[in-house]
């Protein structure tokens, strides 16, 4: 489980009406053993020969269909899945009156285009991968699919603002959203002194996406002195040409690290210039942190401009090599924006908030279950 399903299960473990998590494994104590059916060893393994995208979604069938399979044999009276590895369960859990919530961990599959249910490119697409030579591309889940399971659950978990946006442009009834945010440990990510050089931080994949070469080519424009930019994350493929065009001196790779927390205490300010995000932790990482925000609405609800840091649209140099400047000349007014971020995040973005509202949507979905 990653930190948020397991989160979850949390919640519905110290509420006392766990019935099982099905997952692939599990590093944690406190769930007892007996409640959690692993499937680390799976029949699933034996494609293990694919790349990882073809496996990932070997995975998640599997995932979906254990999990189908487990409800159907009774027992249970709720279901929580998430999206993109619980359609056969969800179609399940209609067909026996359970009701259901599905986490959304990024935007509507859509992106906050409206399309119809299938377009000519998925059409022409479909026609062509007819019969077994193309088997492969038949493992990821579609885009239909996807829109099946945002109509089967009940109540669809909503991580942010933006994503519930997106949700609403396609059509989706608001009643059936349900907003829960994400939430970050307070203990492990505290705030520490502030370094004399001005220190900027990314957490992350460094990929375009989440806008890192936006971010290099900007860091250089801004041309700060006695600065450095910390990019902390894996290194893509597609980043390397930017890295090769805009970086300097003052760029660090630091890699992937299990102290992401002292990485963020030794920076200044935090930069995240993604496009496209459900919510991103480091975000919220970084605001507990004390740091203020230089980043995307796209990239969640932690920063409010001008309380939280400094809201940049995304794709845009001009922009976010202006708000580094700014940030680096106002250092008093961005470090007050850090204590505002910080204090954010005590009162509404813990894990026990998270839960809070997470059992929240348990009790609307009960409410409005359908049965066919």
């Amino acid at each position: 489980m990653n930190t948020t399903s397991l989160e979850g299960a949390l919640a519905s473990w110290r509420g006392g009406f766990l019935g099982e998590a099905v997952c692939y494994s599990v590093q944690q104590m406190e769930i007892a053993r007996s409640r959690i059916r692993s499937l680390q060893y799976h029949p699933a393994r034996l494609f293990s020969f694919l790349d990882s995208q073809d496996y990932y979604a070997v995975k998640k069938r599997y995932l979906d269909w254990m999990a189908s399979r487990r409800l159907q044999m009774g027992g249970f009276d709720f279901f929580h899945g998430w999206s993109g590895e619980c359609f056969e369960t969800l179609v399940e859990a209609r067909l026996l009156g359970v009701p259901s919530v599905m986490d959304v961990p990024t935007w509507h599959r859509n992106k906050g285009a409206v399309k119809s249910t299938e377009t000519l490119k998925e059409r022409r697409a479909r026609v062509a991968d007819r019969g077994w030579r193309d088997w492969r591309k038949k493992l990821t889940v579609t885009r239909q699919q996807n829109l099946a399971e945002y109509d089967l659950a009940d109540v669809l978990l909503m991580p942010s603002v933006k994503s519930a946006e997106t949700f609403l442009t396609a059509g989706v009834d608001e009643k059936k959203l349900h907003y829960v945010g994400r939430g970050v440990d307070v203990e492990r990510y505290r705030p520490g002194g502030p370094p004399e050089k001005f220190r900027v931080g990314f957490v992350g994949a460094l990929i375009k996406r989440k806008g890192v070469h936006v971010l290099l080519e900007a860091w250089k424009k801004a041309g700060l002195k006695n600065a450095e930019l910390v990019l902390v994350g894996n290194l893509h493929e597609e980043m390397k040409p930017y890295l090769e065009k805009f970086g300097t001196d003052d760029v660090r790779l630091a890699g992937v690290t299990n102290r992401v927390q002292d990485e963020l205490r030794a920076c200044v300010a935090f930069a995240f210039p993604s496009e496209c995000e459900g919510f991103a932790k480091a975000t919220l990482e970084a605001a507990a942190c004390g740091l203020p925000l230089i980043a995307t609405r796209e990239s969640g609800d932690a920063v409010v401009d001008g309380e939280t840091g400094l809201v940049i649209q995304p794709n845009d140099v001009e922009g976010l090599a202006a708000a580094l400047v700014h940030a680096a000349s106002h250092r008093d007014e961005m470090a007050e924006m850090g204590r505002m971020a910080r204090k954010m995040v005590e009162e509404r973005f813990t894990w026990d908030h998270y839960r809070a509202r997470l059992l929240q949507g348990y009790a609307k979905a009960k409410r409005q279950v359908r049965v066919v």
